[in-house]
């Protein structure tokens, strides 16, 4: 009987009804057909599923590529011309600059392919095909298969699938589970390792606004650069840049639509979102508000100060840590907003609700009672345990590992256990010294050490100061016995002695190395002692713990589902590929503040400030919006679009991603979220949730205009089509029938015009 519940459960998961909810939801686009097609097309689509996700002709997929696994692009030209965010490209550009030639300051434009800058290492993923694989990962498992036989043969298959579909290396393929492991399937792609920087705005523009700006609307920020995807002469994928390679010509590229958008026009979201987790018990929730997220925040509160100040001082410095520093203060200034949107949404009640309705739901039916009755109880007895080590997991990473001498330490281990096991296999010892010769050289390239010794200190001190004393590492008790317990100290101690703070050093090691001296260097030592005691005295009760959670998370997630099985839910993102739509959509904010779904670069020209870095507009980009030449990118009004807002559902990861009009155009590029729905990693909010995009009008402009690349532009498919279809119901008189003037009284009246005036200090937001 309980098998035979356990089978109608998974039916009727799979015959769940094919109506989805608008707006949100991160969906499979193998699913489209089934699952949105009906309601994107009443929201304005005008494509077919079959031209968005096709695995035997060219669709929408293959104009859509993962970046370095970090963020997504999109195809422009039949030259393999890629555009993504600014934030997404700062690194190469932050690579290929020095103080005589900054092109991460200046900007830089590639006018010929001999312009263009490689950069090994960075690669693009573009799908192939997807598969649902559920049955062959689960065929045989059923509920009361042991736990540890379940994790080992679906751990087993999923190698078998990813590997079969690799087809000897041809591709990249990989399994991944959705629904807490109730569902599963296959990714291929093809990897591109031949991605050339092709060109970007000046920081001024791209990172206009800074993290003052940052997760805020309105935003005038230009936030996108360039790459180029190489192929050989074959159009196939090489792993290394070749000299030899040729511009990429992908099955799709995106044609750019000059047309703009108005408020009720539909919007598609095209990329890889990195993760939500919006199936997350309330003691999960509960954990991340209370421990998870204050400890990040003060963390790296500390780090990113202490930076600043130094790079605040040395122009050479700044250039160095420029990219490590916007990585770091952008999910800073995420982890305030998420445990403030958290507090004022209630986030932790409404999950509490929802689990308690479910539990009386569970207890009306014996058969459910039988299969699910103990999840939530277990899960809220897991999280209890996990919340005395969870500060600790916290500090190892944000405090240890917010040190850089620590992370290269790390890095040395393969060395380490090399020398510590085979000491007399030179090939093995060899070998890690070879793959240690590129890290290094990187490392060293962008690392000040005096800077690194004062973060030590600041980081490692407070891991000393916050962690349960039973639970730290045994380097803190040489602190306090032998320095007193002062961490300024044992700084200064470590940096007077360790090779690991200089190139020089490491690599005169490097060329003799042995295990006494790699084992009595007191930077390595600080990394080893607390290394083993997270392997040795934390890590095996988490994962002890962890062990339940998953099957207790697994059945949750079922219930939750089979509950409410007039509800689609889209699986939580996880870096696959996904489509998210919407609408182009204004908000209300908060009392008496309304926010209008568009700027212009009339806000640049407001918010300029010449005093403060965050806000300095370039000279050449000021001429030109004073003197309002904008050219063909102008709209209606004769106004320059920068950027606008939809309500599509995105997270870290769509950095980068297409926002696509019902036609299957380019016209934006999405690049943040905004600040009154930062939980919605957590739970989607239908009111305040909002993309923030780049208009593709204001990109355009700052390639031609600004950057004098007109050649760039060219390439482009442009179009201008007439109005964007897909004017929602409510929206359809005022974008059809009402004249621009009357537009604007109407957007007048409901506070399109309400200025917020900027908080200077981003830590008090």
């Amino acid at each position: 009987m309980r098998k035979n519940h356990w089978a109608k459960a998974l039916l009727l998961a799979l015959l769940l009804p094919l109506a989805a909810h608008a707006d949100e939801g991160m969906w499979l686009p193998l699913f489209v057909k089934r699952l949105n097609q009906a309601d994107m097309q009443k929201k304005g689509l005008k494509l077919t599923a079959e031209e968005i996700y096709d695995i035997n002709h060219a669709s929408l997929k293959d104009a859509v590529v993962q970046l370095g696994g970090f963020c997504t692009g999109e195809f422009v030209s039949k030259q393999g011309l890629l555009l993504t965010n600014h934030h997404c490209g700062y690194d190469a550009l932050q690579t290929h600059s020095t103080p005589q030639n900054n092109i991460l300051q200046n900007g830089f434009f590639a006018t010929t392919p001999q312009e263009e800058k490689t950069n090994p290492g960075l690669f693009v993923d573009i799908l192939v095909r997807m598969e649902d694989v559920t049955s062959k990962v689960l065929e045989g498992v059923t509920p009361g298969t042991p736990e540890p036989e379940r994790v080992a043969a679906v751990q087993k298959r999923q190698r078998e699938l990813a590997d079969a579909a690799k087809e000897n290396g041809q591709y990249v393929a990989y399994v991944r589970d959705m629904f807490g492991g109730n569902e599963y399937y296959l990714f291929v792609y093809q990897r591109f390792g031949d991605v050339r920087l092709v060109g970007a705005p000046p920081e001024a523009v791209g990172k206009f606004g800074g993290d003052t700006d940052n997760w805020m609307w309105p935003r005038h920020t230009g936030d996108f650069s360039m790459f180029r995807v190489y192929a050989d002469k074959n159009n196939k994928p090489t792993a290394q840049p070749q000299p030899d390679n040729v511009p990429y010509v992908p099955k799709k590229h995106l044609p750019v639509s000059l047309q703009g958008v108005s408020e009720g026009d539909f919007a598609m979201v095209f990329g890889f979102p990195g993760r939500t987790q919006r199936f997350l018990p309330a003691a999960g929730l509960q954990m991340t508000l209370d421990q998870t997220n204050p400890a990040r925040i003060k963390l790296r509160d500390t780090r990113l100060k202490l930076w600043k100040e130094d790079m605040d001082q040395d122009a050479t410095l700044r250039l160095k840590y420029a990219s490590k520093y916007a990585g770091i203060a952008n999910y800073w200034k995420y982890y305030i907003g998420q445990n403030e949107g958290m507090k004022r949404l209630k986030t932790v009640e409404a999950k509490q609700a929802e689990e308690n309705s479910l539990m009386q739901w569970i207890a009306q039916d014996q058969n459910r009672a039988q299969q699910y009755g103990e999840a939530l109880n277990a899960i809220n007895q897991a999280y209890a345990g996990m919340r005395q080590y969870n500060l600790s997991t916290q500090y190892v990473n944000e405090a240890a590992f917010g040190t850089e001498i620590v992370t290269l330490a790390a890095r040395m281990m393969p060395l380490y256990t090399a020398l510590k096991n085979s000491p007399t296999d030179k090939a093995a010892i060899s070998k890690a010294v070879a793959d240690l010769k590129e890290p290094v050289a990187e490392y060293f390239k962008d690392y000040s050490a005096p800077t690194d010794k004062k973060v030590f200190a600041a980081l490692i001190g407070l891991y000393m100061q916050d962690v349960p004393k039973d639970q730290q590492p045994d380097v803190f008790q040489t602190v306090q016995k032998q320095y007193g317990g002062s961490m300024q100290k044992y700084a200064d101690y470590v940096f007077s002695n360790s090779f690991l703070t200089s190139e020089a050093k490491v690599n005169t090691f490097l060329a003799n190395p042995t295990l006494a001296k790699l084992e009595a260097d007191p930077g390595f030592k600080t990394y080893q002692s607390v290394y083993s005691n997270y392997v040795q005295n934390i890590l095996p009760k988490l994962q002890g713990l962890q062990a339940g959670l998953g099957r207790a998370n697994r059945l949750y997630v079922a219930a939750l589902r089979e509950k409410n099985s007039q509800k689609v839910y889209s699986p939580d993102a996880n870096s696959t590929i996904r489509l998210s739509y919407g609408t182009v959509r204004p908000y209300k904010g908060r009392d008496a503040v309304a926010y209008d779904y568009k700027t212009t670069a009339q806000g640049i020209l407001e918010k300029e400030d010449a005093t403060n870095p965050e806000f300095v507009v370039p000279k050449k980009e000021l001429e030109l919006l004073k003197m309002k030449d904008y050219g063909r990118f102008a709209d209606k009004q004769g106004n320059l679009p920068v950027a606008f807002i939809t309500d599509n559902d995105i997270t870290g990861g769509n950095s980068g991603s297409p926002v696509i009009n019902g036609r299957g155009e380019l016209i934006g590029i999405a690049f943040d979220g905004n600040w009154e729905a930062m939980t919605g990693d957590l739970a989607y909010d239908p009111e305040l949730k909002r993309c923030i995009n780049a208009d593709i009008r204001y990109v355009l402009w700052c390639i031609e205009k600004l950057g004098g690349a007109k050649s760039l532009v060219d390439e482009m498919t442009i179009v201008n089509n007439g109005p964007n279809p897909g004017v929602g119901p409510a929206t359809a008189a005022s974008a059809t029938d009402m004249s621009d003037v009357e537009k604007m009284k109407v957007k007048t009246e409901k506070g399109g015009k309400t200025k917020i005036k900027r908080k200077k200090d981003a830590a008090m937001l």
